[in-house]
């Protein structure tokens, strides 16, 4: 009976999930430096390749928020209905990348010095950058920037031959057959305990060896992916044959009925590495509607080349017409 009342609980808090307008969603790594490092050793890199001291200090501090607004409530929410999304990458040293998608345009700013210190790779001074680098500038500098995704789109659907492929879909009759068939994997695999704190806190844990539920979920759903474009990568459940069988737990906390926080200790899935620390927490939010930033910059994507190249892109014309069209030239050389 625990069993199903806590499977119960679980869909009733996502249910209300799908009934808010606004959703914001953190997610925060927990681990350290030497637990990624231990990681990318175990995944034996090319010399050379080795995941870097100051890329592993940026993941094991970094957080991510995302937040979605639609007219609607979400789980009636089509695409058209989503009018305002974000996402934000921080530290505690500040944010590294934020971006806005409000309407038909992209807000974007990122912190280029962190990430350029970060990655090992310093990035030119404002100040360093030609006059014809325009808002490339601001991009730099860290402001805010931003470019019509609608008209960006258009022009690459006017560059493919013939017209775009309709993405794929599940009709509603296939999706209700897909959630009775992944309900009745979770309810034979999942293993449920409940833990009420008596303030209104509820914790619910589910446990499940990991292969075994990746394998069974990922068969379920291979079927209905055969309408993608080549290539797509779905892992499918062959993929899962060397996967890890330990079980993960994951803790669900529930605040008067509602899902608050999701926690997963994945270390057991680190196998041989030496891995201490390794988990992932989701907290769930209300979450505010995603403004539009106040003085963006305009974007304009060939002031852009412009300002990473050092001169206008060569349209196929000119490049016909040119000295490079005669040579062979190296790749290593371009």
């Amino acid at each position: 009976m625990e069993q199903l009342s806590a499977g119960q609980k679980l869909d009733q808090a996502f249910e209300k999930l799908g009934e808010k307008n606004t959703l914001s969603v953190e997610f925060d790594l927990d681990t350290d430096v030497a637990s990624l490092k231990a990681l990318d050793d175990a995944s034996n890199p090319a010399p050379g390749d080795e995941i870097p001291d100051e890329v592993a200090e940026m993941f094991s501090d970094a957080k991510i928020t995302m937040t979605v607004h639609s007219k609607k409530p979400l789980e009636k929410s089509g695409e058209k209905d989503l009018v305002g999304m974000a996402m934000k990458v921080s530290t505690p040293g500040g944010d590294l990348v934020e971006y806005r998608l409000i309407d038909d345009y992209v807000y974007l700013r990122a912190d280029m010095d962190a990430m350029g210190e970060a990655m090992g790779t310093p990035l030119p001074k404002a100040d360093e950058l030609p006059p014809e680098a325009g808002a490339f500038r601001d991009v730099i500098e860290g402001k805010w920037v931003k470019f019509n995704a609608k008209e960006m789109q258009q022009a690459a659907d006017e560059g493919q031959e013939g017209e775009p492929a309709p993405a794929p879909s599940l009709d509603a009759k296939e999706q209700k057959k897909l959630m009775k068939a992944l309900t009745k994997i979770v309810t034979r695999e999942v293993e449920f305990k409940t833990a009420d704190s008596g303030d209104g806190t509820e914790h619910i844990t589910a446990t499940a060896p990991f292969r075994t539920l990746m394998t069974e979920l990922l068969g379920e759903i291979e079927p209905l992916l055969k309408d993608l474009p080549p290539g797509t990568p779905i892992p499918t459940a062959k993929d899962m044959k060397d996967a890890p069988n330990a079980k993960v737990t994951a803790d669900f906390t529930l605040k008067n009925g509602e899902l608050a926080q999701v926690d997963l200790d994945l270390a057991k899935l680190a196998e041989n590495a030496k891995v201490k620390k390794l988990g992932l927490t989701l907290r769930m939010r209300e979450g505010t509607k995603p403004t539009a930033p106040a003085g963006a910059t305009t974007l304009d994507m060939d002031e852009l080349m412009t300002g990473l190249l050092g001169g206008p892109m060569m349209g196929d014309a000119e490049f016909e017409t040119s000295e490079l069209a005669e040579e062979d030239v190296p790749l290593d050389q371009l």
